[in-house]
């Protein structure tokens, strides 16, 4: 499944320590993410992570088109309520597109391990008939 990582930067930490504690599992799947979220979890836990811009220079939107064209199969987006930043209509968007396309998206740490103990335990496999992956030669 394709798995896209955003954190806001009060977010970010926690985002690194839940890359942390489900690495065995995201190192099973292909992971997106804004550019400095995914740098941090790279450096973190060593997964390769496919990085777009940082967030507020459009990595919020990249990654949107993504979910548009149906190239996502997951968000876990740990947003910053008690922030207000200047690029929250991209954000409001994402979360928008999740709701248009069906794509399953966490916007908090409690849903998120929802959500990825549910991917371990095959839960979203629905996501596979929905978003083929072409299949790999032998």
């Amino acid at each position: 499944m394709n798995i896209a990582l955003i954190a806001h930067d009060k977010k970010k930490e926690l985002m690194v320590q839940f890359c942390i504690a489900y690495k065995g599992i995201f190192a099973k799947h292909s992971l997106v993410a804004t550019g400095t979220t995914g740098g941090l979890i790279t450096d973190a836990t060593g997964l390769e992570v496919h990085k777009f811009l940082a967030g507020s220079q459009g990595g919020d939107q990249q990654i949107g088109a993504r979910i548009a064209y149906n190239e996502i199969d997951l968000v876990l987006f740990f947003r910053d309520p008690m922030t207000s930043k200047s690029y929250e209509p991209d954000v409001l968007n994402v979360l928008r597109l999740c709701d248009i396309h069906n794509i399953p998206v966490a916007t908090n740490i409690a849903t998120a391990e929802v959500l990825i103990l549910g991917l371990e335990r095959g839960y979203l496999d629905w996501r596979d008939i929905v978003n083929p992956k072409p299949k790999k030669e032998d």
